[in-house]
Parts: structure tokens; C-alpha cells; sequence
């Protein structure tokens, strides 16, 4: 980065580190203990929409990654487009097993970056429900090397917790490193996963 880039204030762009995810079973803990969230075992990676011969065949090769675990719920990988044009892999397992749910996405990912696919990626989430029923997304973004809650209200209507947002950001604060632009917590309406 230049001087020129510092005057006009262009800042260079963080590197994805997909460890990071790896930092979701010890915050758990933390979330259980703040604020009574549970794992469901359902998570997601979203990406851009491609179509072709080489994402069909990235899409092969996740699923017999992934195939090769015999102790999960659900299929090993399943494609989902949503209501907004975009792709989602979602990964189902038990609710206590969220290492394994990480290892899943933490692999959906990898196997998307070695075959080309890294700059469609968009977001990784995994799910979570306390004991009345309200649902929480532990939202990684991609491209920021940063995580946010999304706690969608109950309901029909498209409404944020937004106080609950803010209780999981404090009370994570020290096991994830937290995106602090708030404009950039995009709200995941729909969200297979979640």
C-alpha cells in the first residue's frame, strides 16, 4: 500500500483466513452461557450463483469429501438457491456436533477456493436456537475475514433482534474477531441453515 492509496484512503483488502471458522466450538460455549443459544447443526456456505462443467464437478468433489463421514444427519452437501439468485451448501449434523459442522464448512469452502471459485464466495453461517424457539446465525463473510449475529425475529414480517445482536457481539467479542461496520451485518432472509 502507497502513499497515494493512504491519501485517497484506500485500505487493502483483508485476506480471507478460513481458520478462523475453526473458532466457532469454543464460542458456543461462551454464546450457551451468555445468552442460552444452543448449535441446531445446520450450516451454510452462500456464494454467487455459477453455472457450468467446472462448478458441477467442484460440487462432486465436496460431496464425496463429504460423503466419506458416515455419522451425520441429512445428506452430506445439499445445493439450495435462494429466493435472491443466490447458492447455498448446506451441511446437517447433529446439534452436538459442531466441530464436525465446521470441518464441513471449513471444507465446502477450501475445495471452492482450490477450484477457482473463491471470489464468488460470499458468507459461512452456522445455526443456533434457544430454549423459546428464537433462531441466531453466527454469519462469517468471506471476503472480510469477519464474523456477525443475525437474529432474525419470529414471524412472516423480515425484522432483526437487534438487541440480541448486540448481546451476541459483546458477549463474543473476545472468542471472534467481530465485524465492526454494522452496515456490513447483511441481513440473511431465508437463509437455508438457519
Amino acid at each position: 500500500m502507497g502513499l497515494l492509496d493512504i491519501l485517497l484512503g484506500r485500505t487493502k483488502p483483508v485476506a480471507p483466513d478460513l481458520d478462523r471458522l475453526f473458532a466457532l466450538p469454543s464460542a458456543a460455549v461462551t454464546l450457551e452461557a451468555a445468552a442460552g443459544f444452543t448449535p441446531t447443526g445446520q450450516g451454510a456456505v452462500c456464494f454467487a450463483t455459477v453455472e457450468g462443467a467446472a462448478f458441477e464437478q467442484s460440487h462432486r468433489e465436496v460431496q464425496a469429501l463429504l460423503d466419506a463421514d458416515t455419522d451425520r444427519e441429512g445428506p452430506p452437501v445439499e445445493l439450495r438457491q435462494d429466493g435472491y439468485g443466490y447458492s447455498w451448501l448446506i451441511s446437517s449434523r447433529a446439534p452436538d456436533q459442531l466441530p464436525e459442522l465446521v470441518n464441513d464448512l471449513h471444507a465446502v469452502n477450501s475445495q471452492m477456493e482450490v477450484n477457482g471459485f473463491g471470489p464468488q464466495l460470499l458468507c459461512s453461517l452456522a445455526g443456533f436456537r434457544d430454549r423459546s424457539g428464537r433462531r441466531l446465525a453466527l454469519v462469517y463473510l468471506y471476503k472480510r475475514g469477519t464474523f456477525y449475529p443475525f437474529g432474525p425475529l419470529p414471524g412472516e414480517a423480515e425484522r432483526r433482534d437487534n438487541a440480541l445482536e448486540l448481546q451476541v457481539r459483546a458477549a463474543l467479542a473476545e472468542d471472534l474477531p467481530i465485524e465492526q461496520d454494522l452496515g456490513r451485518w447483511f441481513p440473511l432472509w431465508g437463509a437455508p441453515g438457519l
